[in-house]
């Protein structure tokens, strides 16, 4: 064995011992540390809860492959071709975030044109969420495979000698700002999940009822009557799919009012009562509540020991469905 040779063995021997000492860097963490609640793998799948990648594997494993190809054939008859292997499946990377990112544009683009044609309907709302939660798998996808990108280059930098750069376009990475959309309540609904950092802005109302729940001129007519109140107010719902949470949304996404959803993070029966606290603590300054659960009643009773004007609506109080007629078109739109 030459004294070349040894020293390469050398060099890439120290690497697991590198590996365990190793803390994941704030980008790993950031891209594979706190994914969403419920994702798609692709489209077509059903919503299901997926783990990510550790962290510290993600980004040790990434590292790894390429020092491997580096460890096989340097000081061989090979040696020449390690850059370009490790060149190679750097861009395999960079070819994939592309791919996804172009899915990702594709389903915003389908975003953008549902919001144009709004509809109250339930089915409606159900596509319109299961979209969503396509277009923010995706995003995550999109900036794990970044991340991995980024860092595999970095390694590529360092036993070659000379930066990665890509064959076609250019190496951009998005960061965890996802794709610009213009769908307000997508980006509030993304930045809310992250962290739950982001808080809705002007005067708050609340909304949240049961699932079960037909009647939508009844709330279209109070909200209507809140907004001539109140014409700058972010209407904040529970984000349940169907029912009460939708028709409210549909109502906000009709007269272009901010919406943000609630969604529940965690796990357990207490998690409805802790989302129940969080609303409380956004000080709202109406809320509207449809008879429900004892978690609607929860809410009920927190809200009103803050002080909370409450306009509460019975099951009772809904027209016979077979008499609720659905929305005119002309209607779908505020007047000026």
């Amino acid at each position: 064995m030459t004294q070349d040779r040894s020293r390469s063995i050398s060099r890439f021997a120290d690497l697991p011992a590198l590996f365990a000492e190793m803390t994941a860097t704030p980008e790993f963490q950031r891209a594979f540390g706190d994914p969403i609640p419920l994702s798609i793998i692709q489209p077509g799948d059903e919503p299901g809860e997926h783990d990510m990648p550790d962290p510290l594997h993600a980004q040790a494993d990434c590292a790894g492959i390429i020092a491997t190809i580096f460890d096989l054939l340097t000081d061989t008859r090979l040696d020449a071709l390690a850059p370009e292997i490790a060149w190679g499946t750097v861009n395999s990377f960079h070819f994939v975030a592309g791919k996804l990112e172009k899915q990702e544009d594709a389903v915003v683009d389908e975003l953008r044109d549902m919001m144009r044609r709004s509809e109250p309907s339930e089915v409606f709302n159900t596509e319109l969420e299961e979209k969503q939660l396509l277009c923010q798998s995706l995003s995550e996808q999109r900036e794990a495979v970044e991340c991995m990108r980024d860092y595999a280059a970095e390694t590529f930098r360092v036993l070659s000698g000379r930066p990665w750069s890509p064959a076609r376009g250019s190496r951009v990475s998005k960061a965890a700002t996802a794709t610009q959309v213009s769908i307000q309540d997508f980006l509030r609904a993304r930045e809310l999940a992250d962290r739950e950092r982001y808080r809705p802005r002007g005067p708050i109302v609340v909304a949240s009822g049961h699932a079960e729940w037909h009647d939508w001129q009844l709330l279209w007519d109070r909200l209507d009557s809140i907004l001539e109140r109140i014409p700058h107010m972010t209407l904040v719902t529970t984000a349940q799919r169907k029912g009460f949470d939708a028709i409210v949304a549909s109502w906000a996404g009709n007269r272009e009012v901010q919406l943000v959803t609630y969604s529940l993070t965690g796990s357990g029966r207490g998690a409805p009562f802790a989302r129940n606290r969080k609303l409380v603590d956004l000080k709202p300054v109406e809320a509207l509540l449809g008879e429900g659960s004892g978690i609607q009643a929860n809410l009920y009773q927190a809200l009103r020991k803050a002080g909370v004007p409450i306009h509460a609506f019975r099951k009772a109080d809904q027209a016979p469905a077979e008499k609720v007629a659905p929305p005119e078109r002309g209607r779908l739109r505020r007047a000026a």
